[in-house]
């Protein structure tokens, strides 16, 4: 893993103070009107150099730069709580690939996504060509353990594991590994927004998620590494169904204190 390091660039520095001002670190601080880092502990969390007006602060070890906000960038609120209010669990697909460039920018989102102590430990497995396989371990896994669920479920009695019972047929998954789970469904959250932006349905689906971490040899097959586990995985496709309306949902508790 590529050690990082924050570099103060002197020359550039105008002792302005607005990078001690936001690290989270405290590990800034402003001295004969230039900045300087107390010590190469950090975060690395960025804000120091997206805050500096001159371009002074980077951090190494990146294979990716900043890029420059050029504007306000505001969402309309209306329309996302109308993404969030018609949103829908899919599971019929069309036959129609997703196109590499829309995946490309799910994955994107999923690693723009921010981490608690800017771990960033969030990988994905994009299940393609392995999909099939790696499902019919989960369906192996599942019939084995569905007479138990029975015993105790009514809901458990009146599923069927068929050969698809996981994925559906979608052409696409995606599995989210982080060594925070929190951190694996968040990115889950962004992934989502952004195929849903790209008019693709999605499954966040527990029950792969449950029997991924119970298997080791699924696990192995999707080559999760030491210290990592499954967040979510999700299951993408373009939906076969169309919802006219929204579903109903308990109303708003909340107490303002």
């Amino acid at each position: 893993m590529k050690q990082h390091r924050v570099i103060i660039d002197t020359d550039k520095c105008v002792g302005c103070g607005k990078c001690a001002r936001v690290c989270v670190a405290h590990n800034i601080a402003v001295d004969r009107k230039k900045a300087q880092t107390k010590l190469n502990d950090c975060v690395m969390c960025g804000q120091c150099g997206a805050v500096c007006p001159v371009k002074a602060i980077t951090i190494s070890g990146y294979d990716t730069g900043q890029i420059d906000k050029t504007g306000d960038i505001r969402l309309n609120p209306e329309t996302v709580l109308d993404v969030i209010r018609f949103r829908r669990s899919i599971r019929q697909f069309k036959e129609k690939e997703i196109p590499r460039e829309v995946i490309r920018q799910i994955l994107e989102a999923g690693r723009l996504t921010h981490t608690a102590k800017n771990m960033q430990d969030v990988s994905f497995v994009v299940l393609e060509r392995e999909k099939k396989r790696v499902e019919q371990m989960a369906v192996s896994l599942f019939r084995k353990i569905k007479p138990l669920a029975d015993l105790s479920s009514p809901m458990a009695r009146n599923n069927r594991i068929d050969d698809h019972f996981f994925f559906f047929n979608a052409p696409t998954v995606i599995v989210i590994l982080a060594e925070n789970k929190t951190n694996g469904l968040l990115a889950a959250q962004n992934m989502e927004f952004v195929a849903e932006a790209n008019g693709l349905g999605v499954l966040f689906s527990g029950y792969f998620t449950m029997a991924a971490n119970a298997s080791r040899r699924i696990r192995k097959a999707l080559r999760v590494t030491k210290g990592k586990r499954v967040a979510m995985t999700l299951v993408l496709g373009y939906g076969d169904v169309k919802f006219l309306r929204s579903p109903q949902r308990r109303k708003l508790d909340v107490r303002y204190m």
